[in-house]
């Protein structure tokens, strides 16, 4: 890996192209080193990943909305179109990108990565499968597409922090979307190059969508990213230019939006030949919930396995989570936001109320996608009484975990402290998720497998559940035209497309 100084130049210093950040990102897109074995597997489970919570979601209401829209959208001359999950009508690609990234994203059950930023990086399969779908490619491209979004936000999210700034974390997906699909259409450098500045100036916003009450937009958020990608490949193609330099102009990102004109990050990207590995730094959900939630879910089940007493409200006087920095601030009770203790509040806002997570995991010993964050789950009187005695409290050690390069102690739990009525004391600590790649239980094949096949049952019919796992496992020998049986088809009758709500298309 290279490590590639970033800053603001003034105007007047007319920084060269080659050394501008959006080119170098370019640059790694355009080389055409070969997808290692082990990179091969990973992505594939991420596709079955993606699959498996995109079917989860096909009735919920943002994406019964999504798909509506993208249904009026045909597909485009430039192809074939695109699919969308649950049905068999294709629609034009960024319409695609867009109605599966909210089916995706939905139930923030997919994989993430944490360093000095946050993502969820299979927010760049929707975009780049939808483009590789209308264009005709095969999965070997598709997989070099898909290695390459991967890569590019990862780096990015490992050296420049949006979320301090108050900037979503879906400012990394826009560039690394546009450079995955130009990888995957072979396009050259100069093209991408312009295809990434635009997927960045575009898909800046302010992080308000995970602030206080948590709207639907959470999940569009990435979805528009994504398909702002392939619009901005689409200009790009046809010659249109991007803001220049979108990174360090003395107007750019990072003087007005980031850190200032004082700024200076270091950003790691792949020397030439050398393997774009990063997807193998990334990790999944094993549960319905902010990864940030996914270690203090574990640690609750184990909690109610070994102190059934401290399931119940009334013999606790306090629980006390010890953690990072992150987890404290955004989804503690150091957010300062009520609604993460309203027993009314939307489903967006549970999955981002540690005290509401771990409260629940707690008394059931288990947690449910749908059931955990039910209405009548949420208003249990003895739930939100355990509830209301849960805070956080940021600790400076699992802090430095968190941010820690080191992946052998990089952390995203922390410790608990649960005072009992009778004075007993009951501590207990996680560093990981049990499926993190250091947990108690790794996710491999198997268990990605095991995920789409319990969330799809009784919404796909058997038949379909196999034919989409074993065309996900042959993906580096399906052919051109043939990457249509990606998609998976809804059991007959689950989806009402007339049904849907009506709007402005």
């Amino acid at each position: 890996m290279i490590n590639h100084p970033v800053r603001v130049y003034r105007s007047e210093e007319n920084l060269a192209r080659e050394d501008q950040l959006a080119h170098k990102i370019a640059v790694v897109a355009t080389d055409p080193v070969e997808v290692t074995v082990e990179v091969t597997d990973m992505i594939i489970n991420r596709i079955i990943d993606n699959a498996s919570v995109a079917v989860a979601s096909l009735n919920r209401g943002p994406i019964i909305a999504a798909r509506a829209q993208a249904l009026t959208h045909a597909p485009s001359t430039g192809g074939s179109g695109a699919s969308v999950f649950g049905i068999t009508e294709k629609v034009s690609p960024e319409w695609a990108a867009w109605a599966n990234g909210v089916a995706v994203r939905e139930l923030d059950y997919h994989d993430t990565f944490l360093a000095a930023d946050y993502s969820h990086p299979a927010d760049n399969i929707p975009p780049i499968l939808a483009v590789a779908q209308h264009t005709g490619a095969s999965g070997k491209d598709l997989l070099r597409g898909i290695a390459t979004g991967y890569e590019i936000q990862v780096n990015l999210v490992k050296a420049i922090c949006l979320h301090k700034h108050k900037i979503d974390h879906v400012a990394h997906l826009g560039p690394s979307a546009a450079a995955g699909i130009g990888t995957l259409l072979g396009l050259d450098t100069e093209t991408i190059f312009q295809a990434v500045g635009q997927g960045l100036h575009t898909t800046t916003a302010t992080r308000q969508s995970r602030k206080g009450e948590i709207s639907t937009w959470k999940a569009h958020a990435p979805a528009f990213a994504g398909k702002m990608a392939v619009e901005a490949a689409d200009r790009a193609m046809r010659g249109q230019t991007s803001p220049v330099p979108i990174y360090e102009g003395e107007d750019g990102v990072i003087a007005w939006m980031l850190d200032g004109t004082e700024a200076a990050y270091e950003v790691p990207l792949p020397a030439a030949g050398e393997a774009k590995r990063a997807i193998m730094d990334t990790y999944t959900k094993e549960h319905s919930a902010e990864y940030q939630a996914q270690a203090w879910i574990d640690l609750a089940r184990k909690l109610n396995r070994e102190h059934p007493e401290a399931t119940d409200a009334k013999n606790v006087a306090s629980i006390l989570i010890k953690t990072s920095h992150h987890t404290h601030y955004v989804i503690g009770s150091g957010a300062n936001d009520p609604q993460k203790y309203d027993p009314t509040a939307s489903r967006e806002t549970l999955d981002h109320s540690i005290p509401y997570i771990f409260a629940v995991a707690l008394q059931d010993g288990s947690w449910h996608h749908v059931d955990s964050y039910a209405p009548q789950r949420a208003g249990r009187p003895d739930t939100v009484e355990l509830w209301n005695k849960v805070t956080t409290e940021e600790d400076a050690e699992w802090t430095r975990r968190y941010h820690s390069l080191d992946i052998s102690e990089k952390a995203f739990g922390g410790s608990v402290v649960i005072t009992l009525t009778d004075g007993t004391v009951i501590t207990d600590e996680i560093a990981v998720a049990d499926a993190h790649p250091l947990g108690a239980r790794p996710f491999a094949r198997e268990q990605y497998i095991n995920k789409f096949r319990t969330l799809a049952t009784g919404l796909v019919e058997e038949a379909e559940i196999n034919r989409f796992i074993a065309a996900a496992e042959n993906l580096v020998n399906l052919g051109a035209g043939e990457l249509d049986q990606l998609n998976i088809i809804a059991a007959p009758g689950l989806i009402d497309l007339a049904a849907a709500p009506k709007g402005l298309f």
